[in-house]
């Protein structure tokens, strides 16, 4: 492990000065994140971290909402009663408490960023788009080319052993987060080329610490809501425990809630921390307000159904739709118990479970293949009959935002996408993305011949009764796998058209840590995943789809794309440094991405399906980027009596 230390930013060290840090590799260069050496030091360049001039925030591209003496968010009640339960199901299982590992499934309240037992240096607001506010830091700053980004810790934070969470806990977490984190965790601070503490000396040491970024990078303006967003981690525990390996055993933690009791894989239960440091500071006045949170782990999404009609828990999102229209009319329900709540959300949707393609599959990497499974899929069809005329047709991955393309691509777009023209379908050019035509009812005979052309284009025809590799007369099969049952059958017009054609499938559910491990090696043809990004989505974009995060075990970019000109747009939307820059770039990325077929969109929400027991009181807010029911609601005494005594009633 590389030693961390502390020193001044105002004077470099001599090792520095010197000039005597080599880094041989980029392998090298990515491990000395925590390393004891500063950054070079150019004459007549300031050091890091100087002439600091801290604030409560920070925001990205647009203004922050809240001034410095706000006391709490507007969708929190700083008035709420604490008390009460809030019982949340999951489905799957988990297995390791060590957040910062790609490897195992993470159990639930112990994930990186959530905020029920962990602390982190910012806070986001889901009331504006993108913006930050100290959690704990007390202060945040950053230079004006992000060369640096500082945090000011707050004196009163502690660990839930009453010890205080220090520099040391922030220095130490990051190094961690380098040597042993996730893809996601290291694609992000292999831009940070050196972290160090700084400041006055107090009681509790120096109280600052300074992230320098790499010269020879692009500024990414979204490096300090990344950096500010992780949990930190406590030093003086982890010293004497193995960070690499995953682990049974809850770790110590600083926030809210404690774990008091947990069976592996089936149950969590939470407990507030009544003397919780931060419970009064302005990102949590009037949150985490629940006595106990409890999750319970299901397997299958129809016994969740039941055992939340039954009111074994809360609340959740309906995630389908053939429930939220034909599952919510028990007595429960019509008694005004239980709440049926389709939710408008200012976040964006994007798609809703499309499906991709592996692209290190020698067929699926032609693009004529891709189009013609794509005009193979019928969505109005699958929307009328399947979905209950839910969803909204998915045309964007960034739709419900101003990133989402529309028409004809704008002067802004052409700038970025002429110098590609060559090596992008000449539709993103000249047409919107739209889906293919159909009436909803019946075979779509049109598209299914233009998809048997496409194919004979790509040396694959209807030989035998079956589709052929010309060449080698090997039959071409598809073989899909899904998190859910109801993955596998939002495909049914597909399959049904390749059955037509001669194209034999195969479609699977795993367990959802086997279909994880199936998505990340590539064991598959055809997926579907959730792609919803956030209103800052560079660094997202880069795991999704960027060319050096495919074809990795543990990287997120499961369809193998491999495109020099997807990279480069991601890399404009990361350094964009307006709200127009950053709309150009993702939208010619949007259109980018779309005609070349590498996924089928399928839908978008039009909202989020709340469903819950009337048992909670809130600050209504349809303008927020999710629903705050764990970490906002509060539990109200009177209503929770009448689901009672009314559940009592029905069951008489």
């Amino acid at each position: 492990m590389i030693e961390v230390v502390r020193r001044s930013p105002h004077v470099p060290t001599s090792a520095t000065l010197a000039g005597v840090v080599t880094k041989a590799t980029k392998a090298l260069r990515l491990a000395i994140l925590c390393s004891a050496w500063a950054a070079p030091v150019v004459v007549g360049e300031e050091a890091p971290c100087t002439d600091i001039e801290y604030r409560h925030g920070i925001s990205y591209l647009l203004p922050l909402k809240y001034e410095a003496d706000f006391t709490h968010f507007d969708w929190a009640n700083p008035e709420a009663p604490k008390g009460g339960a809030m019982r949340l199901p999951q489905m799957g299982t988990f297995d390791n408490f060590n957040v910062i590992l790609e490897k195992g499934r993470n159990a639930a309240g112990y994930d990186m960023g959530g905020g029920l037992v962990y602390d982190k240096l910012l806070e986001p607001s889901i009331d504006e788009p993108m913006s930050y506010y100290g959690r704990l830091a007390e202060g945040v700053a950053r230079a004006p080319d992000l060369a640096w980004i500082a945090f000011k810790l707050r004196d009163d934070a502690r660990w839930h052993d009453g010890q205080p969470i220090t520099v040391d806990d922030v220095l130490f977490s990051f190094e961690m987060f380098q040597e042993h984190g996730s893809v996601a965790l290291r694609t992000v601070l292999a831009e940070v080329e050196d972290v160090f503490a700084f400041g006055e000396r107090g009681e509790l040491g120096q109280r600052e610490v300074c992230f320098v970024r790499k010269r020879e990078v692009e500024s990414n303006p979204i490096l300090p809501f990344a950096i500010g967003n992780y949990s930190i981690m406590p030093k003086h525990y982890w010293e004497s425990r193995d960070m690499s390996k995953t682990t049974i055993e809850p770790p110590l933690a600083s926030g809210p809630y404690e774990l008091v009791y947990e069976e592996t894989g089936r149950v969590l239960e939470y407990e507030r921390r009544h003397d919780y440091w931060g419970r009064d500071i302005p990102v949590n006045k009037g949150r985490y307000n629940f006595d106990h949170v409890k999750f319970d782990y299901f397997k299958d999404e129809g016994v969740m159904l039941e055992a939340h009609k039954g009111h074994v828990f809360d609340v959740r999102e309906e995630g389908v739709s053939k429930n939220w229209a034909t599952q919510y009319e028990f007595p429960a329900v019509k008694q005004g118990l239980f709440k049926r709540d389709l939710r408008p959300l200012a976040r964006v949707e994007g798609l809703w479970w499309p499906i991709f393609w592996n692209l290190d599959r020698p067929f699926l990497n032609d693009i004529r293949v891709r189009e013609a499974l794509w005009l193979l899929y019928d969505f109005d069809w699958t929307n009328r009959v399947l979905f209950y005329d839910f969803y909204l047709k998915g045309v964007s991955f960034f739709q419900n935002s101003p990133m989402a393309h529309s028409g004809l691509p704008s002067e802004a777009e052409l700038e970025l996408l002429e110098p590609w023209r060559d090596q992008v379908p000449p539709r993103v050019f000249t047409q919107p993305f739209t889906h293919p035509t159909s009436t909803g009812v019946g075979t779509q005979r049109s598209n299914v011949e233009r998809a048997i052309a496409l194919l004979k284009h790509a040396g694959l025809e209807f030989i035998d009764g079956k589709m052929r590799n010309v060449e080698t007369g090997e039959p071409f099969t598809l073989s899909f796998i899904g998190v859910s049952y109801y993955s596998i059958r939002q495909n049914l017009s597909l399959v049904g058209n390749l059955e037509r054609i001669g194209i034999d499938t195969a479609g699977r559910a795993p367990e959802v840590s086997q279909w994880l491990y199936r998505s990340r090696t590539g064991k598959f043809d055809g997926n579907t995943v959730r792609l919803g990004p956030g209103h800052t989505p560079g660094l997202q974009l880069r795991n999704w789809f960027g060319s050096a995060a495919a074809g990795h075990d543990y990287g997120q970019n499961w369809a193998r794309i491999r495109s020099p000109v997807v990279d480069s747009l991601i890399e404009t939307i990361i350094g964009a440094k307006s709200a127009d820059e950053l709309y150009a770039a993702t939208r010619a990325l949007d259109r980018v991405l779309l005609w070349n077929f590498y996924f089928i969109p399928l839908g978008s929400q039009p909202g989020f399906r709340l469903v819950h027991w009337d048992k909670f009181g809130e600050v209504r807010n349809d303008r927020l980027n999710r629903v705050p029911f764990v970490d906002a609601w509060w539990f109200d005494t009177e209503r929770a009596k009448r689901v009672e005594e009314g559940l009592a009633a029905l069951g008489d």
